[in-house]
């Protein structure tokens, strides 16, 4: 048996029970695959992210649901960023570099004026490909009518770091009542069976948001909703930028909200910037601590 210590962070909130929970493991060398995998189903989150040495960057990071090792995860790159500043081992007011499944990724933090950190980084250069399945299916599958889908705006896959379906939904009552089939995904999105699905919407409950979203997790991963998605909001993002408004001034700053159906409500700010012929973006949000424990595997 293998003792793993395991913080609990809420990411994109300064509340505990709010934002998205992630779990920590910030000593993860010497554990296999297996075992991360085993941690990730026992602490049972969205993701689980476990710290690594690395030869490429000022450390490395992994990230794993209940039911697989995903490429990049927003919100868990919060909490574990938080975690390594809290116990001094990065300091606020520099930038340094992640290595991740999705690239090598700069990430800044900066103390705020309440002593909670802000935490900004850029995510993989955004990447489009068209949903060709049906739209009738797709709306089904998340508990809508194909008449709540926006039929000005496409239904695309994107990806800042890791696949995702955005879903341009009409009008903001429609969130509530949306009931995922997160099993019949794969038949649908058959381009990209293993993609999540992240319904968007340009109404909001806040009057300081931009956009609103759900996040309906694919069905490998173990889990149905994610609260609040960092790497799905930089999606969010550069589909604005790429398909709502177009041609517009850069940089583009966003706010996106999420979690307010489950209880869960968050933010994540979202610039769009230009570098060269290529789009960067980034996220900016926040975490705090909930608690520590121990597990055995």
């Amino acid at each position: 048996m293998v003792e793993i210590s395991v913080c609990h962070y809420e990411a994109f909130s300064t509340i505990p029970g709010k934002g998205n929970p992630a779990g920590v493991v910030l000593e993860g060398e010497g554990l296999s695959e297996h075992q991360m995998l085993a941690v990730a189903s026992r602490v049972g989150f969205n993701e689980t992210a476990f710290v690594l040495p690395s030869d490429r960057a000022d450390l490395r990071i992994r990230y794993f649901t209940p039911g697989h090792e995903v490429n990049l995860c927003g919100h868990a790159t919060m909490a574990t960023v938080s975690a390594l500043a809290e116990r001094g081992m990065i300091a606020p007011g520099r930038s340094f570099a992640v290595e991740t499944k999705a690239g090598i990724l700069p990430i800044r933090i900066e103390r705020r004026s309440d002593g909670f950190l802000d935490m900004t980084m850029r995510q993989a250069e955004p990447r489009f490909v068209p949903f060709a399945g049906s739209r009738a299916d797709l709306a089904k599958s998340i508990g809508l009518e194909e008449s709540d889908l926006d039929d000005e705006l496409p239904v695309v896959f994107g990806n800042t770091g890791i696949w995702t379906l955005i879903v341009p939904v009409k009008q903001l009552d429609a969130f509530p009542r949306m009931v995922p089939r997160n099993e019949w995904f794969p038949d649908i999105l058959t381009e990209m069976p293993r993609a999540s699905v992240h319904p968007i919407c340009l109404q909001t409950f806040g009057s300081g948001a931009d956009l609103h979203a759900r996040h309906f997790s694919s069905p490998y991963s173990g889990t149905v909703e994610d609260p609040v998605t960092g790497t799905a909001s930089g999606v969010m993002g550069a589909y604005y930028d790429a398909y709502i408004r177009p041609g517009g001034p850069l940089p583009l700053q966003l706010v996106v909200e999420q979690g307010q159906e489950i209880g869960r409500d968050g933010r994540v700010n979202v610039e769009i910037g230009e570098e060269g012929v290529s789009r960067s973006v980034r996220i900016t949000g926040t975490a705090v601590f909930v608690k520590e424990w121990t597990l055995s595997i």
